[in-house]
C-alpha cells in the first residue's frame, strides 16, 4: 500500500487493484484508448544573499594611447564620465576614447555602437561613436588607461 499526501492536504491511499481479465477483441476491430494526466507544480528556489565587502575602487591614470585600434579587440565598453568612452579590450587592458566637446548624446541614452571601416580598425580623428538615439560623436583621441598603485 502506498500513502500519498496531496497538495490540498488530502490523504490519498493507493493500493494495488486487481484488474479484470482482458477481453477478447476481434482482429478487425479498432481499439481506442484515451488517457490524460495533468501535473501542476511550482518550484521556488531561494538563494541566500550575503552582504559583500565593497569592491576596491580602481584609479586609472591616462597615458599616451594609440591612434587606431582593431575593432575586433574590443570586449566591452562603458560611459564612465561625460565626453569619454572606456573600452575594455580582450586581454584586460583599457583604452579611453575622448569625444568631441559638443557631444552630449551619450550622457542621456544607455547605448551606442561603432561602425568599423573596411580596414577593421577604429581611429581617432576619423571614426565616430553612434548613440542609439541617432546622435554621433567623433573620437578625437585615444588614451591608454593604467591602474595606479593607490
Amino acid at each position: 500500500m502506498l500513502i500519498l499526501l496531496g497538495s490540498a492536504g488530502w490523504l490519498l491511499l493507493a493500493a494495488p487493484v486487481a484488474s479484470p481479465p482482458p477481453r477478447a477483441v476481434p482482429p478487425n476491430a479498432a481499439v481506442l484508448r484515451y488517457g490524460q494526466i495533468s501535473i501542476r507544480e511550482r518550484v521556488i528556489v531561494r538563494v541566500p544573499v550575503r552582504p559583500s565587502a565593497p569592491a576596491p575602487q580602481i584609479v586609472w591614470q591616462e597615458k599616451k594611447g594609440p591612434r587606431c585600434m582593431p575593432a575586433a579587440s574590443i570586449a566591452g565598453a562603458a560611459v564612465t564620465k561625460a565626453g569619454t568612452v572606456d573600452f575594455v579590450l580582450k586581454g584586460g587592458s583599457r583604452v579611453r576614447a575622448e569625444l568631441d566637446d559638443d557631444c552630449t548624446a551619450l550622457n542621456y541614452y544607455g547605448g551606442f555602437y561603432l561602425r568599423p571601416t573596411a580596414d577593421g580598425t577604429i581611429c581617432a580623428d576619423r571614426d565616430s561613436v553612434h548613440a542609439r538615439s541617432g546622435g554621433e560623436c567623433a573620437i578625437t583621441r585615444f588614451r591608454k588607461l593604467v591602474p595606479t598603485g593607490k
